[in-house]
């Protein structure tokens, strides 16, 4: 039970470590330091019951990673024959996250009950003889023979589910899990709509073996910075994504649609980005200033062929004037190619506030024929294909695709999908030419 004399101090590590010498001797000082349960919320504590899996199902920065690793130390400290499975979406993502990482084993483990890590052998030993080892959700093969009494699985949700490899992996694992009297597993996940992470859902209420923690971001509000709570909220705020990434909600997707958070989630480039050789931005005119959003999307062609979207400058509620000098000084700052912009709200008055904010913007109109929905359908399966890849997170409008469906249907936030349709517009130029769209005509 967390002590109560200690809940003003549970968020402040530096008070509580000034404020234990009047109290305590070192020895029950250190042991009160490595006391996870004097410092973790209570949704960071295993839950009761005779459960077999835990999922902590919760936005970022929730502490998902410290509850994972406390959860294995505690497993390994207390069972000395304990044999665990480490498991990640990579070896490398075992490795700096879960055992290396600033919440992972090595780091919240006290010095004198720290364990070795043996990296040539994928391993770690502790103290009182409990070992674990490190798998990657990529290689399911590597876990079929191989004997547990314990799991943690960091970061389900961004397994690789390619030809159900993650569901494979997941159930070599819970088939080797026959040791000891008791074998559990904990899963730390921010939540997406992928199939294992629905299957775990699923279960939840039907017995005791599968239990589920939510949470959110800002429940660890106190042990976060307050820019990035700010930065965070801003971005993200009142978007679908932000309720998935930031309230830990797990977003169904609509029936049929051309984009999935799935889809979305497997084509996201989470480290450098390559050279462009090419660069495009996408621009969706609102029909008025009071109406929807002017679509700015930036889209380029890397040197290894595959598009990426790059940045979305989108612009709500603007005058002419505005949005066209958000889009000239978007084309500068991205040093684009082309801008590329749809000419059915206006016709020629479109160009004609484009050039009066640069009358050099190299500037190609386009006349849609087709539907928004009908247009995207081609960029949907460039997606499905591997040769479009998101340079990071863009909240409204990866909402607005996931709204997408076919036929003509746009069921997403707001009236209309205007920063999926500028990034349609980019992509379709980039990467299918003048046959993403029959009539085109330059001004």
């Amino acid at each position: 039970m967390r002590s109560d004399r200690l809940d003003f101090l549970r968020h402040d590590e530096d008070r509580l470590a000034h404020a234990l010498p009047d109290w305590l001797s070192e020895s029950e000082r250190n042991a009160v330091l490595a006391d996870w349960s004097l410092w973790a919320r209570a949704s960071q504590l295993p839950p009761p019951g005779d459960w077999r899996v835990w999922l902590i199902m919760a936005g970022r920065g929730f502490g998902k990673t410290r509850a994972g690793a406390e959860w294995v130390r505690m497993v390994a400290e207390g069972d000395h024959s304990a044999r665990i499975a480490l498991v990640a979406s990579s070896l490398h993502e075992a490795r700096s996250v879960m055992v290396e990482g600033e919440s992972g084993l090595m780091a919240v483990s006290p010095p004198h009950l720290r364990p070795r890590y043996e990296p040539s052998l994928r391993r770690i030993v502790w103290p009182g003889g409990a070992q674990a080892l490190l798998y990657s959700a990529a290689e399911a093969e590597a876990l079929r023979g191989p004997q547990h009494s314990h799991a943690w699985c960091d970061e389900i949700a961004k397994w690789d589910d390619n030809q159900g490899q993650a569901r494979r992996c997941w159930d070599n694992l819970m088939l080797g899990l026959r040791l000891g009297s008791a074998p559990q597993i904990v899963a730390t996940t921010t939540p997406r709509a992928v199939p294992l992470v629905r299957r775990l859902v699923a279960q939840v209420g039907m017995d005791d073996d599968v239990v589920l923690t939510r949470g959110s971001t800002l429940e660890n509000e106190a042990n976060l910075p307050g820019r990035f709570i700010a930065d965070v909220t801003r971005e993200f705020g009142g978007t679908l994504l932000g309720r998935q990434e930031l309230d830990g909600e797990l977003i169904d997707d609509l029936p049929g649609a051309l984009w999935t958070r799935g889809l979305i989630e497997t084509c996201r480039d989470t480290g450098a980005v390559p050279a462009m050789t090419r660069v495009i931005v996408g621009v969706d005119p609102p029909a008025s200033a009071e109406g929807d959003a002017c679509g700015i999307v930036v889209c380029g062609l890397g040197d290894d062929g595959v598009a990426r979207v790059l940045a979305d400058a989108s612009v709500e509620k603007a005058s002419p004037e505005r949005w066209a000098r958000a889009v000239a000084e978007t084309a500068r700052a991205w040093s684009a190619d082309r801008v590329v912009a749809e000419a059915n709200q206006g016709g020629a008055m479109v160009g004609a506030v484009l050039r009066a904010a640069n009358a050099m913007l190299p500037l190609r109109l386009v006349h849609a024929t087709r539907g928004k929905t009908a247009r995207a359908e081609p960029v949907a399966a460039l997606y499905e294909a591997g040769r479009v890849r998101h340079a990071g997170f863009f909240a409204r409008l990866e909402d607005e695709l996931c709204g997408l469906l076919p036929g003509g249907t746009y069921q997403g936030p707001g009236r209309s999908p205007d920063r999926a349709d500028a990034c349609v517009w980019a992509l379709t130029e980039l990467m299918l030419g003048r046959a993403g769209e029959p009539r085109i005509w330059i001004d």
